[in-house]
């Protein structure tokens, strides 16, 4: 179960976004999410080994490569990661979140993989899963 408080903090807190899957692809939800988290304030690293450029922002092959660039830009790594890939890939992106150290975690709806997210918050990380990171911003910000 997500918990709505953890939700709120997130959103107020968590400045810079890798989205993990982002899309080239206009009709995709992570290409439209991931513009606008850009246009809301958050500085967004599209996360995607076959693009270079998503939506006019620098894409990364991997989520080391965009923490790197977080932490050259804004002085701080990646806050919060948002995941549109297939259940199957969160445990490797919980690897990388918890080496990095990176205190937010978001998978967005139908991305659940309960042993990884519990592993997650075991560690400290905060996690959403099964929610949408668009939908609970326009609930809870706009």
């Amino acid at each position: 179960m997500n918990d709505p408080a953890v939700i709120t903090e997130m959103l107020h807190t968590a400045r810079t976004i890798a989205v993990v899957g982002m899309s080239d692809k206009p009709w995709r939800a992570s290409h439209n999410i991931g513009k606008y988290l850009a246009s809301h304030g958050y500085t967004v690293f599209p996360v995607n080994p076959a693009l270079t450029e998503v939506a006019g922002l620098k894409c990364f092959p991997t989520l080391d490569a965009a923490n790197a660039a977080a932490k050259e830009q804004t002085g701080k790594g990646i806050d919060l990661v948002d995941v549109f890939r297939a259940s199957e890939h969160v445990p490797e992106i919980v690897d990388e979140v918890l080496r990095l150290g990176i205190p937010y975690l978001w998978l967005q709806d139908e991305v659940i993989h309960e042993e990884a997210v519990a592993r997650a918050r075991a560690a400290g990380v905060k996690a959403v899963q099964d929610d949408c990171i668009f939908r609970e911003h326009t609930r809870h910000l706009d």
